[in-house]
């Protein structure tokens, strides 16, 4: 087949924008830390004066049972779907030839809507995004900084009103560099560093991607019980975490309390309001009755979860 010299061209030329236009967006110098602290200076929008409308894009760690807490303690109004997997990374629920393992279980709920229609609807308050862990495989592997700007630009563009959020969880507690440690060190060199970097300088966006420190309020708060012997019904990590049916631990998954604490968190940075004296006594997904701290030990959660949110101006949080 003959292929004449303005074809050959034609080609050449798409070839070399597209290499052109990749070499601008990965040739984008990182933002200093002066720079970053002045993208987050300012506040996120206040939220509307009723129950958020919000998008869970996910997997395990997001669950059904912590969304459902997280309208518990809205009350009002508040509204949510999700898209969920098994250890599902941002790529795989982005590129539609990935397999997204667990998708037929984990959406087996009236509260699915898939994640494509939802981010590109426009009809939310608020998007979640989580990426999976291991947060360094994720990077390594499956590019979360890009995907997670690709993402948040799908959302933009159909409203650039909706705040969108990036859920920080956690490793397992049997991690060989240290529980409390890797999330001490995670948090700016993976979580921000390398994935609300990329959005940012991807994308140079007018607001940012806040961030919902889950992983940082879970280590502030099993430092506290475990350096003062506990709270009664909480005496260190393990008790925030599932156990098996054999009665061994579950070191990623979190049981009822685990899935509090983060509601709890979601809840402050959502809406901007201080947690401290919300009710503690809620329901699963399924209507049944969670498992609830104490009093005391909801009275310490919730001051934790805002001093936390209150410290990092990443959240959009007013500090």
């Amino acid at each position: 087949m003959m292929i004449d010299r303005t074809t050959i061209l034609l080609g050449l030329a798409v070839v070399t924008a597209a290499a052109v236009a990749l070499w601008v967006v990965l040739s984008r110098p990182a933002l200093s830390p002066e720079k970053l602290r002045e993208t987050y200076a300012d506040p996120a929008p206040e939220p509307p004066g009723r129950g958020l409308h919000v998008f869970h894009l996910g997997h395990s760690l997001v669950g059904r049972d912590m969304p459902a807490m997280l309208a518990q303690l809205a009350n009002d109004g508040h509204r949510y779907e999700s898209q969920l997997g098994w250890g599902t990374s941002l790529k795989e629920h982005y590129e539609p030839g990935e397999t997204i393992n667990g998708f037929e279980a984990e959406n087996d709920h009236p509260r699915f809507r898939p994640a494509r229609e939802a981010v590109g609807s426009g009809e939310y308050d608020a998007i979640v995004f989580t990426e999976m862990v291991e947060i360094r495989d994720a990077i390594r592997y499956h590019q979360s900084g890009k995907y997670l700007a690709q993402w948040a630009a799908l959302a933009r563009d159909a409203n650039p009103e909706t705040r969108l959020y990036l859920y920080e969880s956690w490793h397992r507690l049997d991690d060989p560099d240290g529980w409390l440690d890797r999330l001490d060190r995670d948090i700016d060199r993976y979580w921000i560093g390398e994935l609300l970097q990329q959005d940012l300088t991807r994308n140079t966006p007018e607001r940012p991607v806040y961030l919902i420190p889950a992983g940082q309020v879970m280590a502030r708060f099993v430092r506290e019980v475990e350096a003062t012997g506990g709270t009664g019904d909480i005496t260190s990590r393990e008790d925030l975490f599932q156990r098996k049916d054999d009665g061994t631990l579950d070191p990623i998954h979190i049981n009822d309390l685990g899935a509090y604490l983060v509601a709890l968190t979601h809840y402050a940075v959502l809406y901007q309001t201080s947690p401290v004296g919300m009710r503690h006594q809620l329901d699963r997904a399924d209507g049944t009755a969670a498992d609830a701290p104490s009093e005391g030990t909801a009275r310490l959660m919730q001051q934790i979860v805002w001093d936390v949110v209150t410290s990092r101006p990443e959240t959009g949080v007013p500090q």
